[in-house]
């Protein structure tokens, strides 16, 4: 999802409502769409985030952490999805489609970035393991310093071509392991000491806090929806279909690999679909508006995937949690 950042980093940022753009408009045009990203609300949504990942720990004991580091096949299938078959699935999806350059641009460095923060939460409420989605989460943050600019070049390389100017971006580590600390791991750490400590105390709160975590999560959706309703009335059009296609075939795609190649269990496979299709579109926004001079094409399909992943997020985790009981977790 999206972080704290320095205030010089917003001053780059310039999200306004959207212009007039449709699908046979001149590229330029397209181009020329912008929306508006204030600090505020990011820190709003980082504190929320914070919250959410208090509710997982809560849930959670370090012997979940233990059975995936003892078990490394699970944590390594995903990484693969993550890191090699989304970004192949993206290259065959628009050398199929063919959308304008500068939306196919968004969708390489979409399927470029790590893994979407809120997808640890996806994951507990699906009930399927949230250890496994939580390193995942980890993982690629920390190594999206080295593996997103790489990734993104691979797959610019080998679309069709476009005239859209792309210059080179790197990416703080210090950034990304400020992410990871504030979002994860302090959250994390106070939800284990509450649970080793006060034990008791946690089964009371437990209840209050999920329900509360789910408010929070839904509250996401709603959010993201009416601080975007002008440009979603004008412009979704635009990037509507493409997105939920995108974002359709990689929660597919992550099952399939996990659950029909590689043969893991249903718990990991569902946290290894939600974690491929869950991708840090924040981050996506934030470079477009820093590195690729604000390229309308792309913050458009990143802004929509930004409020479409929660909203899938949310369904299949829900759908595959009232399924648990008809289904052998095995």
């Amino acid at each position: 999802m999206i972080f704290f950042l320095p205030n010089s980093l917003f001053k780059c940022i310039n999200l306004n409502s959207f212009t007039h753009s449709i699908y046979y408009t001149p590229m330029e045009t397209l181009n020329q769409i912008n929306i508006h990203f204030s600090e505020g609300n990011v820190i709003v949504l980082n504190i929320c985030l914070g919250i959410l990942m208090f509710g997982v720990a809560l849930d959670m004991k370090l012997t979940d952490f233990k059975y995936v580091l003892e078990a490394p096949k699970s944590l390594i299938t995903g990484m693969v999805s993550q890191l090699i078959l989304l970004p192949v699935l993206t290259v065959g999806l628009v050398w199929i489609i063919r959308p304008e350059y500068s939306l196919a641009l968004g969708m390489a460095l979409i399927a470029a970035c790590p893994g979407g923060n809120v997808s640890n939460y996806a994951v507990h409420l699906a009930k399927a393991t949230t250890a496994l989605s939580i390193m995942m989460t980890t993982i690629s943050t920390l190594a999206c310093v080295v593996t997103t600019p790489i990734v993104f070049s691979l797959i610019k390389a080998i679309l069709p071509e476009g005239s859209v100017v792309i210059q080179s971006f790197d990416i703080s580590f210090y950034s990304m392991a400020i992410v990871i600390f504030q979002l994860i791991v302090i959250p994390l750490i106070i939800g284990f000491a509450l649970n080793h400590y006060f034990p008791e105390w946690v089964q009371k709160i437990k209840s209050y806090i999920q329900k509360l975590s789910f408010i929070i999560f839904v509250g996401f959706i709603i959010v993201a929806v009416l601080n975007n309703l002008d440009n979603l009335f004008n412009y979704i059009h635009i990037v509507f279909f493409l997105v939920i296609l995108h974002n359709s075939l990689a929660l597919f795609t992550g099952y399939w690999w996990s659950k029909g190649i590689v043969g893991l269990s249903v718990r990991d496979s569902r946290a290894i679909s939600i974690e491929t299709g869950i991708q840090n579109s924040g981050l996506a926004l934030i470079l477009i508006f820093n590195f690729f001079y604000g390229n309308g094409g792309m913050a458009l399909l990143a802004a929509w995937w930004s409020i479409w992943h929660l909203i899938s997020a949310g369904s299949v985790a829900l759908w595959w949690r009232r399924s648990e009981n008809k289904v052998k977790l095995i």
